[in-house]
């Protein structure tokens, strides 16, 4: 199984120069091969291969108008080209209906706020003996370890977010047999209905409250962006307030996304099979709960506990959007049609059971979760899962902090 473990690095003067170096020369090595692609597609001329865009690559290094190109790591720049591969083959494959229909590529522009470059293993760069991370071109860069990697990571990737933070991302192989042992099996089973009012309602009758991190957030944020409006455009005084925007985001998604984290660990761990119920996250956000639904991050909640399902051997289950959990009576089974969302008790007509609405949904989500455990109990085969940014970090003095959360 891949998993991506990505840690806080912490560049000096020289080497924030050199990244910021290489972040440039791998967008533009991006928009020369976009534009090659481009120009020859208008052109009615067959598609220019990656070899070919390669050569072109080496060629420009002797020129003068890219020989500049040769200041930075040569994978990184054959990993930019890797990088458009990527985006066309995305972008072919919706328009056959093998994924989601995505756009054309597009031209990176160096206005960008969010950064990246990968190195993999032919840049022979290394974890030096001190902890530091050794990169070609740019030097031993600090890093806040939070713990060990299970294997030898087969690449890296250095990332700058709009905050002006810098990370360093490593995909590694492990087994699964270590993951399996951390959490045994246990019978139980459960169903979870994600609201608003309550952020999850667990079939137990467990009510777990939504901590609503952008609202909270809500008046600095409103100052930070008012404070932004008033600086005048290309100065570097909006330039500074544009990042404290942004680290006043990065604080909000860091929190919600530890808030997640603890949660669905926390259920994978308790529970063999879980079901959560299909929402129209995407419908439910151009309405006018969308802030809500934003803040509430339903999406990264139920991807985490997916990956963690696959991940520790459990059963995962999506149930359908439209399964009436909120309208049959989980105590006698009949279904007593739709109800108003003010109605949050009623009585069943039927057994006389008096039904908590978002409790009763979660119940019946967890009778399809128990069903289909009782019916495949053999182990999920482990996949790809989804790489996660956020790590503990641990200061080379002892103390424990949460990567990414300013101030902690």
């Amino acid at each position: 199984m891949q998993l991506r473990y990505s840690f806080r690095v912490y560049p000096n003067g020289p080497q924030r120069s050199a990244l910021a170096r290489a972040f440039g020369c791998a967008r533009v090595v991006f928009n020369d091969a976009l534009r090659v692609r481009e120009s020859a597609r208008a052109a009615g001329l067959p598609f220019v291969t990656s070899g070919e865009l390669s050569k072109q690559l080496t060629a420009a290094k002797n020129t003068p108008e890219r020989m500049w190109l040769s200041e930075v790591s040569a994978v990184v720049l054959q990993q930019s080209l890797r990088d458009l591969d990527t985006a066309y083959r995305n972008f072919f494959d919706g328009l056959k209906g093998k994924r989601p229909t995505m756009g054309a590529p597009r031209f990176k522009s160096r206005k960008d706020t969010r950064q990246a470059i990968r190195f993999t293993a032919n840049a022979r760069w290394k974890i030096t003996p001190g902890g530091d991370l050794s990169l070609p071109k740019i030097g031993d860069v600090r890093v806040k370890w939070s713990r060990s990697l299970p294997s030898v990571p087969s690449t890296v990737t250095v990332v700058k977010d709009s905050a002006g933070r810098y990370f360093a991302s490593f995909i590694v192989e492990t087994g699964t047999a270590g993951d399996l042992t951390r959490m045994p099996d246990t019978d139980a089973v459960v169903g979870i209905d994600l609201g608003l009012s309550h952020f999850a309602i667990l079939s137990d009758g467990t009510k777990i409250d939504s901590p609503r991190f952008l609202r909270r957030a809500e008046k600095r944020l409103k100052k930070a962006q008012r404070d932004l409006s008033r600086k005048a455009r290309a100065s570097r005084n909006r330039e500074k307030a544009r990042v404290k925007v942004a680290r006043a985001h990065a604080t909000v998604a860091d929190a919600r996304r530890e808030f997640h984290h603890q949660l669905s660990t926390r259920i994978i761990r308790d529970n063999q099979a879980v079901a959560v119920e299909d929402l129209a996250v995407r419908g439910l956000a151009r309405t006018r709960m969308a802030k809500s639904v934003h803040d509430a991050g339903w999406s990264q909640f139920v991807t985490m506990l997916e990956y963690k399902a696959t991940r520790y051997g459990r059963t995962f289950l999506r149930i359908g959007r439209f399964e009436p959990t909120s309208q049959v009576c989980s105590a006698c089974g009949v279904k007593d049609g739709p109800k108003p969302l003010n109605v949050r008790t009623w009585m069943c007509a039927a057994c006389g059971t008096v039904l908590d609405r978002d409790v009763n949904a979660a119940v019946n989500t967890a009778k399809a979760a128990g069903l289909a455990v009782s019916a495949c109990r053999a182990q999920v085969r482990p996949g790809l899962v989804p790489a996660q940014r956020e790590e503990a970090g641990t200061h080379r003095d002892g103390q424990t902090t949460v990567v990414g959360i300013p101030g902690l």
